[in-house]
């Protein structure tokens, strides 16, 4: 089965910065649309970013200018990195595999494999 392992999460002041890393094993996504997603507590889950097969990344509105995703194909792992948290950006942060149209729109009707997720509080 393919696996998806976040790591980076924790706490941080408001204004600060994490990398978030998400590990694929199994599974060559070069090619292929991922992203990260967002669950706050008593929230839905939200898309954060998506990068399609051609590299090119869009962002939920939120998080434009803050958020950079980026991947590495060698390693087989996709980035988010977090600048200027704010107390919004609370939340379970995971990575998916998205086999359907690359939008943040539709991703997570379309993601077939998550990760378990990574935790991040700003405060």
């Amino acid at each position: 089965d393919v696996q998806l392992v976040e790591s980076g999460g924790g706490s941080v002041q408001i204004g600060g910065s994490l990398r978030l890393s998400c590990d694929v094993s199994r599974y060559t996504y070069s090619g292929y649309c991922m992203g990260w997603f967002r669950q706050a507590a008593g929230k839905e889950r939200e898309g954060v970013a998506v990068i399609d097969a051609h590299d090119i990344t869009t962002y939920a509105d939120p998080v434009k200018g803050r958020f950079t995703l980026s991947k590495d194909n060698a390693k087989n792992t996709l980035y988010l990195q977090m600048d200027s948290l704010k107390p919004g950006d609370t939340a379970m942060y995971l990575c998916a595999t998205i086999s359907g149209p690359c939008s943040l729109a539709v991703a997570a009707l379309w993601a077939d494999y998550w990760g378990q997720g990574t935790q991040v509080t700003v405060s």
